[in-house]
């Protein structure tokens, strides 16, 4: 379908005059896609930047950030191993402009140096870590982009502002992209490579290469995109073989093509590894590299591949050290429920409360589109099959932490939900609108809690807690709005705190006591939890909190109670 055909569709479903669309300039139909794109990311940056201003360090990001203010004074790749460097350089390009000081004497492990660098070498922590979450969200409205881009080509500019739409309302796509964390740019980087591996069909001399490019930014931001990498190169053998068909007039044709490209996908194999390694070498050009903890031997057959793996000896730790942290117990917490260890249904459980209903639906409705409609199925294997893949990886995961582990998922599937434009009926049009202004309803209605969303059939951000824990709704987020509470509301009173997060409470003006090294009788005044605390509750504390009557909330992640 052209594209001025689907906009013309569109306009008579909403009750727009037949033909108006069609008769318009190219021009301005240019100019109305364009201004929705802007408009759309406008909205997406307001609600990153305001969550960023707002918020204090989440639990991984004074990591991330002290290793990227080691790098830019020492560099070297000493901290975070488990985390490739690319992510870190990205955080670093931001907080190289607030000129962080870093004691040359200093010594510890990768928390402490977040907290010293925050915290004790004299640096300012809300501008260090605002400078640290600006190149994050850029590069998150940068992919949005991408979305916009990859869904235009399957189904034209209305397409792709259903896909961009998707992505700019989505919770968790703001929640994390305001973050100076590495889960959106990992997904960012695999979906871009996915995007120039459609494109490689028609020209892939210079998109291939580039897809190789993309491919090593993911691999070298975090690990996990590892698991998507026998995809795309199959997805690159694919897109030669669509390149060459013309030619095929014999088996020996379709056999060369073959070849070609297995070729092909080889040298985009090699262009990725050497993306990491020009990573690592960015980081330091001597390659210097001592682990500063224990490093857990892997055997096996996943040992035999890190020891193979032609890429540098700290990645290949890093993978050692993510290995064992797989090996692991991890507390979890799902629908009120404690338990140790890993349940392969919490990812989806999770995904169902924490997604907004219409994009539920659209994400359904766009994959069965995308199968079915003989048009978009060429495209199925591009779109649908990396993210199956890291979802399956995912739910293999020991770790029940949070939604931001399928983070690529709002990614991949808005560019799913895209194959509706393809169907011929106005129906469908309209409702997919509708849809579209639900998801956004919902989403600025959550306006500027994102990290603890969910959606209204689980009662909305302020039940996710009943629900769920850690990144899906309290990652230590709010410490600075709990400063601006208490000393509005509760000025003077005693103020006992059970705070879990990597910020530092006196740093923000909060002086309190930890209840649970007193006794019962003695903790009177207001009592203070994170949310992600209550949730694994246990012992004296549970005690407490069965002594105390709830009167106020924080930002939807910290409780105040009455004693």
């Amino acid at each position: 379908m052209r594209w001025a055909g689907v906009i013309d569709s569109v306009t008579r479903a909403v009750g727009g005059p037949k033909g108006r669309w069609s008769a318009a300039p190219a021009r301005h139909r240019r100019w109305l896609v364009v201004a929705a794109v802007v408009a759309l990311l406008v909205q997406m940056a307001v609600a990153m930047v305001t969550t960023a201003v707002e918020q204090t360090p989440t639990i991984d990001e004074p990591v991330y950030v002290g290793a990227a203010v080691d790098s830019l004074h020492h560099h070297r790749v000493r901290y975070n191993p488990e985390h490739p460097p690319l992510g870190k350089l990205i955080i670093a390009t931001g907080v190289a402009f607030a000129r962080p000081h870093l004691d040359a004497g200093f010594t510890g492990d990768q928390t402490a140096l977040g907290r010293h660098v925050l915290y004790e070498a004299g640096n300012h922590p809300w501008r260090l870590m605002l400078c640290a979450r600006l190149p994050m969200i850029a590069l998150t409205l940068l992919f949005g982009l991408v979305v916009f881009a990859f869904a235009r080509e399957l189904t034209g500019p209305v397409g792709g502002a259903v896909a961009l739409a998707l992505y700019a309302f989505s919770p968790d796509i703001i929640a994390h992209g305001s973050l100076a964390t590495l889960d959106v740019p990992a997904a960012g980087f695999l979906l871009t490579s996915v995007w120039l591996l459609w494109r490689a069909r028609l020209r892939p001399r210079w998109r291939l290469p580039l897809a190789g490019v993309a491919l090593g930014a993911a691999l070298a931001t975090k690990m996990s995109m590892l698991a998507a990498v026998p995809v795309l190169l199959l997805l690159a053998v694919l897109s030669v073989w669509y390149a060459r068909r013309t030619h095929h007039r014999t088996p020996s044709d379709h056999m060369r093509s073959l070849g070609i490209g297995v070729a092909v996908a080889a040298a985009m194999a090699l262009i990725a590894v050497a993306v990491v390694w020009a990573t690592y070498l960015l980081v330091d050009p001597r390659l210097r590299w001592t682990p500063t903890g224990p490093v857990p031997a892997v055997q096996g057959l996943r040992g035999l591949a890190v020891h193979w793996l032609p890429l540098p000896e700290a990645y290949r730790d890093g993978m050692r050290i993510q290995f064992g942290f797989e090996q692991d117990t991890w507390r979890g917490f799902l629908f009120g429920r404690r338990y140790l260890g890993s349940l392969w249904y919490y990812l989806p459980v999770a995904l169902l409360v924490k997604t907004p209903l219409g994009m539920l639906a659209l994400w359904s409705a766009g994959a069965v589109t995308m199968l079915m409609v003989p048009r978009l199925r060429p495209a199925a294997p591009y779109v649908l099959v990396p993210a199956a893949v890291l979802l399956l990886a995912a739910l293999d995961g020991a770790r029940n932490l949070g939604v931001r582990y399928a983070i690529f998922l709002p990614m991949f599937l808005a560019v799913a939900a895209a194959g509706l434009m393809a169907v011929r009926r106005r129906w469908v049009y309209g409702a997919t609108l509708a849809l579209v202004l639900f998801v956004a309803v919902s989403s600025l209605r959550t306006y500027p809690y994102y990290l603890p969303y969910s959606n209204e059939a689980f009662g909305g951000p302020s039940r996710t807690h009943l629900r769920l824990h850690d990144s899906n709704v309290d990652w230590g987020q709010d410490l600075g709005r709990l400063a601006d509470r208490l000393r509005e509301r509760y000025p003077g009173e005693r103020i006992w705190l059970v705070y879990k997060g990597s910020g530092v409470p006196s740093a923000y003006g909060i002086h309190a006591s930890d209840p649970r090294r007193a006794a019962p009788d003695e903790v009177r005044g207001l009592l203070v939890v994170s949310d992600s605390s209550i949730a694994q509750a246990t012992g004296r504390l549970a005690t407490l909190l069965d002594g105390s009557r709830s009167i106020d909330e924080v930002g939807h992640s910290i409780t105040i109670y009455r004693r």
